[in-house]
């Protein structure tokens, strides 16, 4: 059971991994004249982490969720 769980988890970060990298490709400021690469990257970063973070979380929920099974 927790491995189709963590396999759950994989799936939802790989898919919103896929997803930033398509609309960061979609946002590219190369294309324009007046480009803030430090903006990008910025962003980028912060939804990267933001990403990782809630994989964290969703792991910790399901170990307690499993601490939980086991003392009853």
């Amino acid at each position: 059971m927790a491995d189709s769980k963590m396999k759950k988890i994989n799936i939802l970060t790989i898919a919103l991994l896929a997803y930033l990298l398509i609309m960061s490709y979609i946002g590219w400021p190369g294309r324009n004249s007046n480009s803030n690469y430090t903006e990008y990257f910025i962003v980028i970063g912060v939804t990267v982490a933001v990403i990782f973070l809630l994989r964290y979380l969703r792991i910790r929920l399901l170990k307690m969720k499993n601490k939980r099974k086991g003392d009853k």
